[in-house]
């Protein structure tokens, strides 16, 4: 009896010491991810929007650019449509998580950046557009004007009624710049061309808005229209559709849509991609870095089966007034915000 106790009593001892062990090694093996976790050897970022990143514009070129950076650079991603009420809440989510760069893609973004920003050092916040920077926060702009202005050059030499347009989702400064640049180009290559006012549709994703404003600048004779509609922008082009008008795409080529003739677009992966990078070097400053047709990031193209229609002086006039752009002989004007 005495013996049965005393091997029981060892066998008790020998579970504890094997239980202790397994138990003391998984505790290691949590405290060695956390301690990576929070050492930076995992790269993460994230981006914010503030429409559907199936918008085949502007929110979806930045999408295509955040999974060119989870590939490239093997970088944990995440996304999330956020309006700039709750931008700062959103921030502060990504910097708590440890997210070592934050992009949000709109002007929207930047003074909700600054804001936070201080809070967390260890995040580095970019936004597309924008004037306010500190030591973690920066804007990159792409100027998108280039583009713009070739687009406006090719509208106003084209059009027979001698009437352009445009719609927009809202009137800020990064958009009207655009436009402006719109205008400017379509001035030179036309003094005589009447470029209608913008109009403003106002909330993101409103097709059926979007659509309306499109046929009551169709309806004062445009037969040229520009968009910066992100999601919204099918309204633009059925519009043009039905009532055979030319549509002009932005931010990501639009070329296969219907209507479209051609599209002043960005390349943004490139650009994404070397600001990610200079984050994980820590070779970041916090400045505002201006990304255009000198670096392909820019660029302008006329629907194949379009150009066609084009007479070869005024190709010949574009891909030269591209090249003084690319170049710097020619600056194409833009409003500083």
């Amino acid at each position: 009896m005495r013996i049965m106790m005393k091997s029981k009593v060892l066998w008790a001892l020998a579970l504890a010491v094997i239980v202790g062990c397994g138990s003391t090694g998984d505790t290691a093996k949590t405290e060695t991810k956390e301690a990576e976790a929070t050492s930076g050897g995992e790269f993460k970022v994230a981006l914010l929007t503030l429409g559907s990143v199936n918008d085949s514009g502007w929110n979806s070129m930045a999408y295509e650019a955040l999974n060119g950076i989870k590939s490239d650079m093997s970088a944990t991603v995440d996304n999330q449509e956020v309006p700039p009420t709750n931008a700062k809440d959103a921030l502060r989510s990504y910097a708590q998580k440890g997210y070592n760069l934050v992009f949000g893609h709109g002007y929207e973004y930047n003074e909700p950046m600054a804001a936070v920003g201080p809070d967390f050092k260890d995040t580095i916040f970019i936004s597309s557009s924008g004037g306010k920077t500190a030591s973690n926060v920066g804007a990159f702009r792409f100027y998108l004007e280039q583009s713009f202005y070739l687009a406006g050059m090719l509208a106003a030499k084209q059009s027979k009624t001698g009437v352009i347009g445009s719609v927009a989702v809202l009137d800020i400064p990064s958009i009207n710049s655009t436009l402006k640049a719109y205008e400017a180009g379509a001035k030179a290559a036309n003094p005589n061309i009447k470029v209608l006012p913008p109009v403003y549709f106002g909330v993101e994703n409103d097709i059926a808005k979007a659509k309306q404003l499109t046929e009551s600048i169709i309806a004062q004779k445009a037969d040229f229209v520009i968009h910066q509609a992100n999601a919204a922008a099918k309204g633009v082009f059925d519009a043009c559709a039905e009532k055979g008008v030319n549509a002009l795409g932005s931010n990501l080529n639009q070329n296969s849509e219907k209507g479209v003739v051609a599209s002043a677009f960005i390349v943004a992966k490139p650009a994404f991609l070397q600001l990610a990078k200079a984050v994980k070097d820590k070779t970041f400053k916090g400045e505002i870095v201006l990304v255009g047709m000198d670096s392909g990031t820019i660029d302008f193209e006329i629907k194949p089966e379009y150009k066609s229609k084009v007479p070869a002086d005024l190709i010949k006039l574009l891909d030269e007034t591209k090249e003084n752009i690319r170049t710097g002989k020619l600056v194409v004007p833009k409003d500083e915000f």
